[in-house]
């Protein structure tokens, strides 16, 4: 059973996701996500930097004493018509904190200003701008959630096809992979997502991926082929329409012979660990990232 903090949390943001639909002004919707999570605090005795990389804006957090550390590259959500990264620094930071690493965040190019591929163009540009720096990429660890967990998957495979060198680790957390919906948990955990609605994940698509096919696998990365992929840790909720993305992810890379830990939780919803400091489930699973990409990294 989960906690009575997490049913709390899980209550008022199925409220504010009520207010929220595809026909919602896009700039609107993204000033108040920007205004709401900015007021957010990093976790303590982490430093935020402002830098540019390969021409794009991006956000340093580094932990006391973390300054020549290993690398998180993170890619934030937000159905890739939002989001930045202010609105995931808070929880970006106590992940970078308790794996004792320093974090970039880029702020990469959203839709429908700028659709497919340029989001994923920026996030290749920075990442290729941070091993000129002198950065290994055995010292990289790739993340990112929702949206960004597919900009993730996509940066992996499009370094992998260019014969770049891959981060040694990545993790994802309810990755949104598959942007036909086509997964059965669609509509199995239809009646048990508190945020999310098959029909309206649809038309997001479409703003992101206008014109082209939504199967292609840099847009859907379940469609992939997985192989040669660096071992990844995927967490996810059991409540959240999304959660057959992961499975298939997982399996998929698992029969291509790849190193994939999948932690399913109990009535989770969407990327649930953006409460933490809210409630104990997500500092929990921040706790099981941390210790996964530090044994990763010093393997």
């Amino acid at each position: 059973m989960i906690s009575l903090r997490a049913r709390i949390v899980r209550f008022l943001s199925k409220q504010m996701f009520k207010r929220i639909s595809p026909d919602s002004d896009v700039v609107m919707v993204r000033n108040s996500f920007e205004k709401m999570q900015s007021k957010n605090r990093m976790a303590r005795n982490v430093t935020m930097r402002q830098t540019t990389i390969a021409d794009v804006a991006c956000e340093w957090l580094i932990p006391d004493g973390c300054e020549e550390a290993p690398v998180l590259y993170y890619l934030h959500g937000g159905a890739y018509l939002m989001g930045s990264p202010a609105t995931h620094r808070k929880m970006v930071s106590h992940i970078a904190r308790a794996a004792r690493m320093r974090a970039l965040l880029p702020d990469y190019s959203l839709a429908p200003e700028k659709p497919f591929p340029a989001g994923l163009n920026d996030c290749l540009e920075v990442y290729r701008g941070l091993m000129s720096s002198g950065v290994d990429a055995d010292d990289v660890v790739i993340g990112g959630d929702s949206a960004g967990g597919g900009m993730c998957m996509a940066t992996l495979l499009s370094l992998r096809e260019s014969g770049d060198d891959l981060p040694t680790a990545a993790i994802l957390l309810s990755p949104w992979l598959d942007l036909t919906a086509q997964g059965e948990s669609a509509v199995t955990r239809a009646d048990k997502d508190p945020w999310f609605r098959v029909d309206e994940m649809r038309d997001i698509a479409r703003r992101y991926c206008p014109d082209g096919d939504l199967t292609q696998p840099l847009v859907s990365p379940v469609y992939a082929d997985a192989s040669l992929l660096p071992p990844m840790l995927i967490q996810v909720g059991d409540h959240e329409i999304l959660l057959s993305d992961s499975i298939r992810l997982a399996d998929s890379i698992s029969a291509a012979g790849g190193q994939v830990v999948i932690q399913v939780w109990e009535e989770m919803w969407h990327v649930f660990q953006f409460f933490v400091g809210k409630m104990p489930e997500s500092a929990s699973a921040i706790r099981d990232i941390a210790a996964y990409v530090r044994n990763q990294v010093s393997g």
